[in-house]
């Protein structure tokens, strides 16, 4: 039995569902459709959209501890988690031009100098490496279309129609006044940070069960990677955090850039934002570090709607705000200067966060006294967001919506971040659909079930969704 699966957004998560699906020989129609432009025709301005998502223009390092980017292991347990986990970083290898150069960093000991200020989470990261994700793109594409995915590119699915089984697009050739309607057997929803809004959208309109999700919100942190040399040297991707539990606030570093470090724009439900990347060639080095500063806030009513306030105060010409002590905005990898308004003072910010910059305050102050050298010598880029609307309920056997079995959702639309848990969590869908596949031919083949399929009353039914029961 080979069914039509439809994948929204071509990200990392529904790449690796696709790899997974024609690895195992699945000859269903596969259709991938994303708003961007294949690895050949991508600019390296468009960050959010096309082949591999936000992930393919990442800076290449591949978080390998179920305790980072999402919660993998509490859906499949510690083990499998890392199965998949595996599965993705072999994929990367396997299309990697060259593969030996993907390496495992593995810190094991917390830095005494940290301790008086800072908890320090270590895992091991494997690098890719930023400037080898658009050959690895090239070669992992080429790879599918061989397979026989269809891919359409520059497409925004305008809606889907869960009940009817439908992707609906609109119908340029008619300027958008008509629709172009796709029909799906699974559909794996895997749209990205870009298209959160429109998972939004859908839960709403089907009244999906839903479960709440913190604010997450801080700054873009930009220094010369001296003053953090001795960390870096313990954990090149380090993650400084702490917690104020009795005021349901906690705060860590993530996404850390070195070498050749420079502040990305982010477009989000049409705010901007700031995210971080690097480059591998040494021609592009400039001896600065980022990273974020992500505060979590509990107990905000509405946290969704109190994060877009709190943007919308710090957006001036649909641009974010740039502060520094000593320092001036500086230059993407292509040496365009980073959009940004500088201002003088936080004062604005301070009271756009209600409050709750006193806490990204503090972590900056204490970073000065654990890297003395620091002293005024960064700046800070305004906002940094991830945007997590209330996350729809799945069954954790195959991310389905637990209203309808036959949709999927993977990635940012189930919360999380980074590229190995969003890859592993399309691979488990995959493998899910194969084996359903799998259960369904075996059932139909067996002699003994020697009826028609339509005098199986609803058994089939029900092995398609996921689900299991006897034979009538």
């Amino acid at each position: 039995m080979n069914n039509k699966v439809v994948m929204i957004g071509a990200g990392v998560a529904n790449v690796n569902a696709a790899t997974k699906l024609i690895d195992e020989g699945y000859n269903g129609k596969i259709t991938i459709i994303d708003m961007g432009k294949n690895p050949y025709d991508r600019k390296y301005s468009e960050v959010m959209e096309g082949f591999l998502g936000a992930g393919g223009w990442s800076d290449g390092k591949l978080t390998y501890h179920t305790s980072i980017g999402g919660q993998l292991s509490k859906y499949v347990g510690e083990e499998k988690a890392m199965e998949l986990f595996d599965q993705v970083i072999n994929n990367f290898k396997r299309f990697h031009p060259n593969p030996s150069e993907v390496q495992c960093s593995d810190p094991q000991s917390e830095p005494d100098f940290i301790k008086p200020y800072f908890g320090l989470r270590l895992f091991p990261v494997w690098h890719v490496g930023t400037d080898y994700l658009h050959e690895i793109g090239k070669n992992w594409y080429d790879f599918l279309v061989e397979g026989g995915v269809e891919f359409l590119w520059e497409t925004k699915v305008s809606d889907i129609d869960f009940d009817k089984n439908q992707v609906i697009i609109p119908d340029t050739q008619y300027k958008g006044l008509s629709n172009i309607y796709i029909s799906y057997d699974k559909l794996i929803f895997g749209v990205g940070k870009s298209g959160i809004d429109f998972g939004k959208q859908l839960a709403e309109k089907f009244d999906l069960p839903t479960e709440p999700k913190p604010v997450q919100i801080g700054v873009r942190f930009e220094a010369p990677q001296k003053h953090f040399q001795k960390l870096i040297d313990v954990s090149y991707d380090f993650k400084l955090y702490r917690k104020y539990e009795d005021k349901g606030v906690s705060l860590r570093s993530f996404c850390t850039n070195n070498n050749a470090a420079y502040v990305a724009v982010e477009e989000t439900y049409g705010d901007h934002s700031y995210n971080g990347h690097a480059k591998k060639d040494e021609a592009f080095r400039n001896d600065m570090t980022n990273f974020g500063i992500l505060m979590e806030v509990q107990g905000i009513e509405k946290p969704f709607e109190w994060s877009r306030e709190l943007v919308g105060k710090v957006q001036k010409e649909a641009t974010g705000l740039y502060y520094s002590p000593t320092r001036k905005p500086s230059t993407t990898s292509e040496g365009i200067n980073v959009s940004a308004i500088q201002i003088d003072s936080l004062d604005e910010i301070r009271k756009a966060f209600q409050g709750y910059y006193t806490y990204i305050d503090d972590f900056i102050n204490d970073m000065k006294k654990v890297f003395p050298t620091l002293g005024d010598d960064w700046g800070v880029y305004v906002p940094e967001i991830k945007y997590l609307s209330p996350e729809p309920l799945v069954n954790y056997k195959d991310l389905s919506l637990t209203k309808y079995p036959n949709v999927h959702f993977v990635g940012d639309a189930l919360s999380a971040r980074g590229i190995t848990v969003s890859g592993a969590q399309g691979t488990l869908v995959a493998e899910q659909i194969i084996s359903i596949n799998k259960a369904v031919d075996n059932f139909l083949n067996d002699p003994a079930n020697n009826k028609e399929p339509h005098e199986m009353g609803d058994t089939h039914e029900y092995i398609m969704g996921g689900l299991t029961t006897s034979k009538k």
